[in-house]
């Protein structure tokens, strides 16, 4: 969000929480909860963001995604039009949104690479021993990856047998076995 440039006629919002969503003929309605200054414990607002087909949506290494990724309970930044409603909440248009937090546990898999295949930058994971619970990830190059300390590591560094725990995008290919995006791999034995 650092690198746009709005003009006054904006509002940006740090660290609004996904209440609810709801969509109807084509535009999804997104309630979010924020603070009107995080570090003066300000008071706690509502607002609507009206979310169109010219809303940009990011993940949380600025990658573009649809808006079924949002989800209730993320943490998101918004910048939104300074119009808004008189309706209880308000609402206003979202320009941009960017997811900065998921919850807990969600999008979340642990497991043991089976196979790393290096040239196409991914990787095969098994988490109980069975076929159905094998998915593939897709390392993009923004990925972070971590050894068992928390220390930054590279791909290359990823090895069968290793045990890892994977926050991954929101899709997943029908493919056998399923394949999705890697955002955060750590490898925790």
């Amino acid at each position: 969000m650092d690198n746009l440039s709005f003009d006054n006629s904006t509002i940006n919002i740090s660290n609004g929480v996904i209440k609810e969503i709801n969509s109807e003929n084509n535009t999804t309605f997104i309630t979010i909860s924020y603070s009107t200054c995080d570090r003066c414990n300000g008071s706690t607002e509502t607002l609507k963001l009206v979310v169109s087909n010219n809303t940009i949506i990011l993940d949380e290494l600025g990658n573009p995604v649809y808006t079924s990724t949002l989800q209730t309970g993320m943490t998101i930044n918004a910048i939104v039009s300074s119009a808004t409603t008189r309706s209880i909440p308000p609402q206003s248009n979202a320009l941009l949104i960017q997811i900065v937090n998921r919850p807990m546990n969600q999008n979340n898999y642990t497991g043991r690479i089976i196979n790393v295949d290096r040239e196409n930058r991914n990787f095969t994971a098994i988490n109980d021993g069975t076929l159905s619970s094998t998915i593939r990830f897709n390392v993009p190059m923004n990925a972070r990856i971590f050894d068992i300390f928390g220390r930054p590591i590279s791909f290359n560094r990823l090895m069968p047998g290793m045990r890892v725990r994977v926050r991954h995008s929101d899709f997943m290919t029908a493919s056998i076995p399923p394949q999705t995006t890697a955002l955060e791999i750590r490898v925790v034995r």
